[in-house]
């Protein structure tokens, strides 16, 4: 096994530790070094370092894990998150990246025998929601460096950096568990913290000409606003978007290196999008004094950190989506510094004239051009440096948003790889039909995780990526993962979004805040299936004595159930919120 510590290149974590299960305690330590680890009382999850002391009693129990990804507490004490399996995915700049395939929570909360009745209900749910957090999808991490900085930020920083512990060197906003970490950080764990990053990560080769270059995908979702589809949407007051992405093409070819940037988030406004089991709910714009502070405020945060800023508004101009289009829009024009572009990629592109996004990028292309991208040589030169970045948005930033970074990804590659002397400069990506096959394949990947994360389901219009166009297959492909984001949003993810408020540290557990269970005043999951059973009995006592009526007096029942039916449904519809799966623990905003 390597050993952990402050090496002359870099700061590397243990990749592989010991849990020991005692009655009394969990010990986590290296393999290699037995008397280096920490042990966490089961009792109320205390930690304290082993300073050399081996224990003197047999564990019940020894397993290896992969990392430590945090703590949390809950009433009746502490749980810390493992995890239990990996796998390699691929490198950056390197160093080897892993994608967490199964996590487990280890509970220290013996205590939970002095807990009331009300409270050991409480507790059951937030159990309830650890379970959740335990299969989330997309994260990401290192042993060896920190994913969550782009290229051109990793090379602006001082030489010493990466002599230091790897959670000091991310960047707090894609930092997935952030707020897990604190007691490890306070009980200076160092070589245990792993800052681990949701979204997305994609590599493959090209062999452009007999010549082999590397294209990665790396996709870091930032966790200040972290949620689900319906129940994050907007901004907060600090400016923080829900569903922001930061996107990194990163290329490889010979000694050289080059970066590619573009982000992703929400309308920054404040709005929202209350499920009611309809199946598009209605857009609320929340008209708020501090609105212009708002958009302000996000805008500047970007161009602090990525230089000029172009907008690209890809909703439509009808209907709920155009009254919010033209909120923005009017926000937009008091920033005369950031350039916005308002694109009806429905309406221009629909499903089959995918090259209309052509359009697009003729009324962007000296910007888009003169931003350019990030590039280095072997000995660490900076040869080119990306001078802004596009910002994208559609309602959801998934679908229309997936398709149009990728064309402007793939607008990037073709300079990128002249530039490298990949190809000439009267070839593109799309010149070789096997390696675009394989650039359009990581997109269409990467739009799916993305779109997991968020909503549940894989993206729809990846047949625009693929293909250019809409198939058959496509669109079936597309009305089902379209059913299954209807189900997940009404009926699953209040659970999801709280659990996400829960693990990010929006919402704190203690004793002196209202029962969760008393932050909604219906149950979905107890009043849906009375209220399904209600109207399909209905109908099917509405059905049944209408066949065998004969005369008036046999039609009177099948009229009362019709009336009672409907009645239900117009209840149904009328409370429909009031049916869906909402968050108990934080508000919208």
């Amino acid at each position: 096994m390597e050993t952990v510590g402050n090496s002359t290149d870099h700061f590397k974590l243990w990749s592989e530790l010991e849990l020991q299960e005692f009655p009394e305690k969990f010990v986590i330590r290296s393999p290699a070094s037995h008397d280096q680890g920490f042990s966490i009382s089961r009792f109320d999850g205390t930690i304290e370092k082993l300073n050399g002391e081996t224990n003197t009693g047999k564990p019940s129990k020894i397993s290896t894990i992969y990392g430590v990804v945090g703590t949390i507490r809950l009433l009746a004490g502490a749980h810390v998150l493992v995890i239990t399996s990996r796998k390699e995915v691929g490198a950056y700049l390197d160093f080897p990246i892993f994608r967490v395939t199964s996590m487990k929570f280890l509970s220290c909360n013996e205590a939970s025998k002095h807990l009331s009745s009300e409270e050991k209900r409480d507790e059951a749910y937030f159990m309830n929601l650890l379970k959740v957090v335990e299969s989330t999808p997309g994260l990401y991490f290192s042993y060896e460096t920190d994913i969550t900085l782009n290229m051109q930020r990793r090379y602006k920083l001082s030489k010493g950096w990466m002599r230091k512990p790897v959670w000091k060197q991310a960047d707090p906003r894609f930092v997935w568990n952030r707020n897990l970490v604190e007691e490890l950080i306070e009980n200076k764990l160092d070589g245990y913290i792993i800052p681990l990053i949701q979204g997305s990560f994609q590599t493959a080769q090209l062999k452009l000409k007999g010549s082999t270059a590397s294209v990665t995908l790396i996709s870091r979702r930032c966790t200040r606003r972290l949620g689900t589809r319906m129940w994050r949407r907007g901004a907060n007051l600090e400016g923080d978007t829900a569903n922001f992405i930061e996107t990194e093409q990163f290329l490889e070819f010979g000694s050289l290196r080059s970066s590619f940037l573009q982000v992703r988030g929400s309308i920054p406004l404040l709005w929202e999008q209350i499920v009611d089991l309809s199946y598009k709910p209605q857009l609320n714009i929340i008209y708020h004094e501090e609105t212009p502070k708002v958009v302000e405020r996000h805008f500047h945060d970007l161009s602090q950190r990525y230089g000029e800023v172009v907008a690209l508004d890809l909703t439509d101009k009808q209907g709920d989506e155009g009254k919010l289009s033209a909120a923005y829009a009017a926000e937009m024009q008091k920033l005369p510094n950031v350039r916005y572009v308002s694109f009806d990629f429905h309406h221009i592109c629909g499903s089959s004239s995918f090259e209309n996004i052509e359009l697009l990028y003729d009324q962007i292309s000296e910007d888009f051009e003169k931003q350019g991208f990030f590039m280095v040589d072997k000995a660490g030169e900076i040869l080119a440096e990306q001078k802004g970045i596009i910002r994208s948005n559609c309602i959801d930033c998934l679908d229309r948003t997936n398709v149009t970074q990728c064309y402007l990804a793939q607008k990037s590659l073709n300079s990128q790889l002249q530039r490298l002397g990949a190809i000439s400069s009267t070839e593109c990506i799309s010149t070789f039909s096997e390696d675009f096959g394989i650039f359009k394949a990581l997109w269409v990947q990467h739009g799916d995780e993305i779109s997991l994360e968020y909503s549940g389901t894989y993206a729809l219009k990846g047949d625009l990526v693929r293909y250019g166009k809409q198939t058959v297959a496509g669109l079936l492909r597309d009305g089902m993962s379209a059913l299954s984001r209807y189900f997940l949003n009404n009926f699953q993810d209040g659970v999801r979004q709280d659990a996400m408020d829960l693990i990010s540290g929006r919402y704190t557990v203690n004793r002196f805040c209202s029962s969760p269970a008393q932050r909604n005043g219906f149950d979905s999951i107890t009043y849906l299936p009375v209220a399904s059973a209600l109207l399909l009995g209905g109908l099917t006592v509405t059905t049944v004595t209408l066949n065998q009526g004969q005369n008036a007096q046999s039609i009177l029942p099948s009229v009362l159930c019709a009336g009672v039916t409907a009645g239900v449904m117009a209840i149904v519809k009328t409370n429909g919120r009031q049916f869906c799966s909402r968050p108990r623990l934080c508000g919208l905003l």
